[in-house]
C-alpha cells in the first residue's frame, strides 16, 4: 500500500473487517481452560446464574441490614429541613439558626463497605429530600480550593475554576464560574426562585421536594481528610448558613470522639452534631453466611478449611463483607473452571437432567471420586459390579445420590441452627458464640466426639425449667420453617415436649421433692453436739447420693437425650456423603494464594524459579539452580544470592556475561566466550536497575564498583 504526495502528510488506513480481531466472550476463556470436560459452556451458564443469584440476595441483604439507620438519618435531614423553613425569632432559635446541622455516622473499620452505605444515602436523599447531594473523599480534596471546588462543580453541574486554573486556562471557551460560596449562594436562589414560579400556590415542588431543599455534603472518609482544611471549609459553610440550608454528613470509621480530635472547640462548636450508629461488621457477616452459606437454597458449598480462610481474612485484614463476598465468588468461579463434574452442581431438575446426559468419559470420572468409591465398597458384591461397568447404572446411582446429598443439606442445617440456639448461651461458649464456628467445626469432625460438646451437654442437664423451655421453643420455630417429612416429625415430637415440660407446673413442689430432702435439715435445727452433726452430714450426702430424680429431671435428661440423637444423626461429615465434590469447594490453598498474596515471596519464587510462572520447558531446572535461558533478571538474581554483603560489580559482570555465553551457544573454548559487549553490558545493567527498584540491592557509600545486599534466604 503506497501513497504519493506533494508534501509529506500523514495518512490512516483502517484494517479491513475480515483482519479484524474476533472478540473472545467470558465464556471462551472458561472453556479453553478446561479440557476434562465437554461441558464448559454449561458449567460457566450454571456459574454465572448461581452468582448473579448470589448477588442479587447479598444486595437485598444490605440494604435491609441499612434500612434502620439510613432511614433515621433522613428523619434527621428532613427535620432539619423543616426547621430551616419554620425560624423564628427566639434567642434559642437564632442560637440554633447559627449551627451547622451535622450527623456523625459511625460505620466501622470496614472501609470497602462504606461505598455501598453512601451509594445508597446518595439514591435516597435524591429520589426524597433533595436533589443537592454531593459526596467528596480526602484524596481528592488535599487544600481548601480543591475542596470548595469538588463541592461546587457537583452541585451546578459546572466548571469551577480556581485562581490557578484561570491564568492556565486556554483560549478554548468553557463554562466556568468562579470559586466562591457567594456564587453558590446566588445559583441556589436562582434555582430555588425558578421552582417556586413553577408552583407557587404548593409547599413541595413537582418532583416531591420542598421549595428550599437542604445542601447535603458527604464527608465519605473523615479521618482522612486534613484537618486545617476542614476547619476552614466548616468557618466559611457557617457564614453563610442564613443563606444556604447546609448540612453535613460524617463518614467516621473509628469513634465519635475524632470530631473532637480532629475539630477545635472553636470550630465544633459551630455544629449540631447528632450520632447515628451502624451494625457491626460482624454482624453483617453473621447474617450473609446464614443467608448464602448455611442454607440449602444454593447447592455450592465450602469446606471446613475454605470456610476458615474466608473468616480470617474477614477478621485479621479488612473486616470488609464486601471481600468476603468477592471471595466467595472466586471460590465459585474457581470450583466450575477446576471441577469437571460441577455440571450436576445446580437445581434439582437440571442436576437430574444432566446427570442423566454424562458421557462415558465422565461417567469414568465419578468411579474415580473418592467418595463415589467408598460408596461402592459398601454396597453388594453384584451392585459393586454394576457400578463399576454399566454406565447406565451409574447414572441412575447419581440421580439417586444427588437427591439424597439434597436431602441431607436440608435436615443439615435446620439442626445446626437448633443446636445453636441451644448452646449459644451457655457460660464460656464451649461450641462457640457464633454460628460460625460451629458449622467450621461440623465440617472438620464428628462434633459429638469433641470434649466442648461433653461441656455443652452437661451444661444443658444443668440449665432451668424456664430457660429450657425458651431454648426448645426457638428450636421448634426454627423448625416450621422446613417442609420435609423428617423436619415435621421431629416438630411435633418437639412440641409434645415443650407441653410435657409446661404440664410439670401443675405438680406440687410437695410431691416433688419428698420427705427425705427435709428430713436431714430439721435435725440440724436441733442443738447437737460436733459428733451429732458429723454423723448427719454424713447422712444427707447419702441421702444426695440415693436420692430418685424429679420428673422434670427426667423429662430433661429424656429431651437432651432425643436433641443428642439428632446432632448424632444429622450433622455428620459432609466428605462422608457420596459425591460431595460435586457440590463442595475445598482448594483452601489455592484460594489463600490468591486472596492473601505475599508479594515478597512471589517475587522471590519467580526470580529463582521462573518455570513456575512461565511455563517453559526450557526453563526446567534442577533445586537451586538456574537456567542459561532464563530471563536476564533471573540470572542477575540467582548470581547474586552466591555473594555476600557487599557484591563487585565486575565480578558480577563477569558471571554473568559468562552464563549468557553459554545461552546463546557459543564454544566454551573460543576467545569471545565470556566476553562482555556493550549489547550485555546494557542488559546486564537495565537487571540491576531492576534488582535496586525492587529492593534487592542498593549502591553503597563504602565503595564505588560495590552494591550492598538487602535480602537474605531467598534460595
Amino acid at each position: 500500500m503506497s501513497t504519493s504526495s506533494v508534501s509529506k502528510g500523514c495518512f490512516v488506513f483502517k484494517p479491513s473487517s475480515k483482519k479484524r480481531k474476533r472478540t473472545v466472550g467470558i465464556e471462551e476463556y472458561f472453556v479453553d481452560g478446561s479440557d476434562d470436560c465437554g461441558y464448559g459452556r454449561e458449567r460457566f451458564n450454571i456459574c454465572q446464574k448461581l452468582w448473579e443469584k448470589i448477588k442479587m440476595d447479598t444486595e437485598i441483604l444490605q440494604d435491609g441490614l441499612n434500612e434502620k439507620i439510613l432511614e433515621s438519618l433522613l428523619d434527621f435531614i428532613r427535620k432539619c429541613t423543616l426547621s430551616f423553613q419554620s425560624r423564628t425569632d427566639d434567642w434559642a432559635s437564632r442560637m440554633r439558626a447559627s449551627e451547622i446541622p451535622t450527623a456523625a455516622l459511625v460505620l466501622g473499620v470496614n472501609v470497602p463497605d462504606h461505598d455501598m452505605t453512601f451509594q445508597s444515602l446518595s439514591d435516597l436523599l435524591k429520589n426524597s429530600i433533595t436533589p443537592f447531594s454531593v459526596s467528596v473523599q480526602a484524596k481528592e480534596c488535599t487544600a481548601l480550593k480543591n475542596l470548595m471546588q469538588r463541592v461546587l462543580e457537583r452541585l451546578m453541574g459546572v466548571g469551577v475554576s480556581v485562581e490557578e486554573d484561570e491564568e492556565d486556562s486556554g483560549s478554548l471557551p468553557q463554562k466556568r464560574v468562579s470559586c466562591s460560596f457567594s456564587v453558590l449562594c446566588q445559583w441556589y436562589k436562582s434555582i430555588t426562585k425558578k421552582h417556586a414560579m413553577k408552583s407557587p400556590d404548593k409547599t413541595c415542588s413537582e418532583n416531591g421536594f420542598s421549595q428550599s431543599p437542604p445542601i447535603v455534603v458527604i464527608f465519605k472518609d473523615f479521618e482522612a481528610f486534613n484537618p486545617r482544611v476542614l476547619q476552614d471549609f466548616i468557618l466559611i459553610c457557617n457564614r453563610y448558613i442564613h443563606e444556604l440550608p447546609l448540612i453535613f454528613v460524617f463518614g467516621i470509621a473509628t469513634s465519635p470522639s475524632t470530631v473532637q480530635h480532629m475539630l477545635p472547640h472553636s470550630v465544633s462548636c459551630l455544629l449540631c452534631i447528632e450520632l447515628f450508629q451502624s451494625l457491626s461488621c460482624t454482624q453483617h457477616l453473621a447474617t450473609v453466611i446464614d443467608k448464602l452459606i448455611l442454607t440449602s437454597r444454593f447447592p455450592f458449598k465450602l469446606t471446613g478449611k475454605v470456610l476458615q480462610v474466608l473468616v480470617s481474612i474477614f477478621l485479621y485484614h479488612d473486616f470488609s463483607v464486601r471481600n468476603f463476598v468477592k471471595g466467595l465468588q472466586l471460590a465459585l468461579l474457581e470450583h466450575f473452571h477446576s471441577q469437571p463434574l460441577s455440571v450436576l452442581c445446580c437445581k434439582k431438575q437440571e442436576a437430574l437432567h444432566n446427570a442423566q446426559k454424562l458421557s462415558h468419559k465422565d461417567v469414568e470420572m465419578v468411579r474415580q471420586l473418592p467418595s463415589f468409591m467408598r460408596y461402592v465398597e459398601t454396597q453388594e458384591p453384584q451392585e459393586q459390579v454394576q457400578l463399576l461397568t454399566s454406565d447406565d447404572h451409574v447414572k441412575e446411582v447419581c440421580q439417586m445420590l444427588l437427591k439424597g446429598l439434597r436431602k441431607y443439606h436440608k435436615n443439615y442445617y435446620p439442626i445446626l441452627h437448633c443446636l445453636h440456639s441451644l448452646t449459644a448461651s451457655l457460660p464460656k461458649y464451649p461450641l462457640g458464640k457464633h454460628i460460625r464456628e460451629l458449622y467450621i467445626s461440623c465440617l472438620e469432625k464428628n462434633v459429638w466426639e469433641t470434649n466442648e460438646y461433653e461441656s455443652a451437654m452437661q451444661l444443658l442437664r444443668m440449665l432451668a425449667k424456664d430457660e429450657l423451655v425458651a431454648a426448645l421453643r426457638k428450636c421448634a420455630d426454627i423448625l416450621k420453617q422446613g417442609k420435609t417429612k423428617k423436619k415435621k416429625s421431629v416438630l411435633q415430637q418437639l412440641e409434645d415436649y415443650i407441653i410435657r415440660f409446661e404440664q410439670l407446673d401443675s405438680m406440687s413442689i410437695e410431691t416433688l421433692s419428698g420427705d427425705e430432702i427435709t428430713s436431714p435439715g430439721k435435725d440440724l435445727q436441733k442443738k447437737t453436739d460436733l459428733f451429732q452433726l458429723q454423723k448427719t452430714l454424713l447422712e444427707m450426702k447419702g441421702s444426695r447420693r440415693t436420692k430418685k430424680m424429679s420428673p422434670f429431671e427426667i423429662l430433661r435428661n429424656e429431651t437432651l437425650d432425643f436433641i443428642d440423637s439428632l446432632v448424632r444423626s444429622h450433622l455428620t461429615l459432609p466428605e462422608l456423603q457420596p459425591l460431595n465434590e460435586v457440590c463442595y469447594y475445598s482448594s483452601s490453598g489455592v484460594l489463600r494464594r490468591h486472596l492473601n498474596a505475599t508479594p515478597r515471596t512471589s517475587i522471590q519464587t519467580a526470580l529463582s524459579h521462573p518455570f513456575y510462572f512461565l511455563q517453559n520447558e526450557s526453563l526446567k531446572t534442577d533445586a537451586g539452580t538456574v537456567s542459561s535461558a532464563a530471563p536476564d533478571i533471573c540470572i542477575v538474581y540467582k548470581l547474586h544470592l552466591e555473594c555476600g554483603r557487599l557484591i563487585n560489580l565486575y565480578d558480577w559482570l563477569e558471571a554473568y556475561a559468562t552464563v549468557v555465553s553459554a545461552a546463546e551457544g557459543k564454544d566454551p573454548d573460543a576467545e569471545d566466550y565470556g566476553k562482555v559487549d556493550e549489547l550485555k553490558h546494557a542488559r546486564f545493567i537495565q537487571s540491576v536497575s531492576e534488582l535496586e527498584f525492587l529492593g534487592f540491592v542498593k549502591s553503597t557509600k563504602q565503595k564505588t564498583d560495590h552494591v550492598a545486599r538487602l535480602t537474605w534466604g531467598g534460595c
